[in-house]
């Protein structure tokens, strides 16, 4: 059974945690006692009806504003697939949180209240789900029931969002669906309130969407994240690298490379658990040993000697900033790049991308909070590299404060 991994976007108060709380209740995903104790939050908040967006909304914070404020994470599975919800808030200030939450997702439902229609938050959340590369997108109206069930409604508001995101070229899938979340209208089953709809239930399709794998399963990577030496009679000279594969598929007998040094060897054995397997592919987490005694540590890769990635200590990247400190050329950050760290500094902003029209503004200084755009920077050591195109892991990295130890940026290498 495969797994779907999926984030929900769109403003604040679109509905986004009631539609998932719907759709655990509805695909009975829920325990008793978890159902028993929203029905008693709700019923301590004087709600007319049970608060399906409590069962994501955790944070006492979030309770008393009605809002989501941080990342919730849930897990729920149909007889047909696993899927993981990253439910993400919408108030602009917590666009970052947004960003984390689909960094690793498949698929994007992009909320859209059908009172307003498509507003800036749409834009901002489909903007960032094509630039982390999300090709799979469901345009879910909610409250379809608060404008009588209206197909022109839709219609409308579909055809504005269609126009916006014909300019963006990572999402190759957009299927749209009237819903109401509080009601139940298409979540689960077909609703017979708009029979006018001839499309799919939300979780029917999500059921069915055809995802395909988003692992570089041609070029091989493997971060070194610890060199393990066990210092025990049994494993007296043991000395193997552990680490995550990022990409392709490496065997015992491969001919490697390790970057940055670019020595050349062969690999030993794989090793997982306390097993040796015949290969390796991402995103298995395993143990090399190799041929030769080469210096290696945590930073290092291993590649394969006939598709070697980037090295460089100048990096061309779009970044989304999270902090609430502006950022202004020549700013020293750690970059933290796979299992590498390393100290850099911003050398130029090229650009910010205004969401609204997807202009490129180049006559710009600095960023500020939740603002993209693309930025060139320098670090003190090279990193090894692929394009976000090619492979999410290698190609993206994030930027810390060495002052705060604050996560400042996120970062798509170009």
């Amino acid at each position: 059974m495969d797994l779907l991994r999926f984030t929900t976007a769109g403003s604040v108060d679109d509905g986004k945690s009631t539609l998932i709380g719907r759709l655990l209740y509805d695909s009975k995903s829920i325990f008793e006692d978890q159902l028993e104790a929203i029905e008693e939050s709700s019923r301590k908040k004087g709600d007319e009806n049970v608060n399906l967006a409590l069962l994501t909304d955790g944070l006492k914070a979030e309770r008393e504003q009605g809002i989501t404020i941080d990342v919730a994470y849930r897990y729920f599975a149909t007889p047909k697939r696993k899927f993981i919800i990253a439910d993400t808030p919408g108030h602009l200030q917590y666009t970052r949180n947004m960003v984390t939450g689909a960094s690793t997702a498949n698929l994007a439902i992009i909320l859209i209240d059908a009172r307003k229609g498509v507003i800036e938050q749409t834009k901002r959340h489909s903007f960032i789900a094509n630039l982390l590369r999300i090709q799979h997108v469901v345009v879910a109206v909610n409250k379809m029931d608060l404008v009588d069930y209206s197909q022109e409604v839709y219609d409308t508001i579909i055809a504005d969002f269609k126009s916006f995101a014909s300019r963006l070229d990572n999402i190759v899938d957009i299927t749209p669906i009237p819903i109401s979340a509080l009601d139940g209208d298409n979540i689960v089953e077909k609703s017979s309130n708009m029979a006018w709809f001839e499309g799919s239930s939300l979780l029917y399709h999500l059921e069915n969407v055809y995802v395909g794998g988003d692992e570089n399963h041609i070029q091989a990577r493997f971060p070194v994240q610890w060199v393990i030496r066990p210092q025990s009679d049994r494993f007296h000279d043991f000395r193997g690298f552990a680490g995550r594969v990022a990409g392709g598929v490496f065997k015992p007998g491969d001919n490697v490379t390790v970057m940055p040094s670019g020595f050349s060897t062969k690999v030993k054995a794989i090793h997982q658990d306390e097993h040796q397997i015949e290969e390796a592919f991402a995103p298995q987490s395993v143990a090399f040993t190799l041929e030769d005694d080469i210096d290696i540590s945590r930073g290092d890769m291993i590649v394969k000697a006939n598709s070697p990635p980037q090295q460089s200590q100048d990096l061309d990247a779009m970044i989304c900033w999270f902090s609430n400190t502006n950022l202004n050329p020549r700013g020293r950050f750690i970059i933290k790049h796979t299992s590498k760290e390393a100290k850099a500094i911003v050398t130029d902003i090229s650009y910010k991308v205004d969401i609204n029209t997807l202009r490129k503004n180049e006559d710009t200084s600095s960023f500020s909070l939740n603002e993209i755009g693309r930025v060139k920077i320098r670090t003190a050591s090279p990193i090894t590299f692929d394009s976000y195109n090619n492979n999410r892991h290698t190609g993206s990295f994030i930027l810390i404060d060495p002052g705060t130890n604050e996560t400042v940026a996120a970062g798509m290498i170009a």
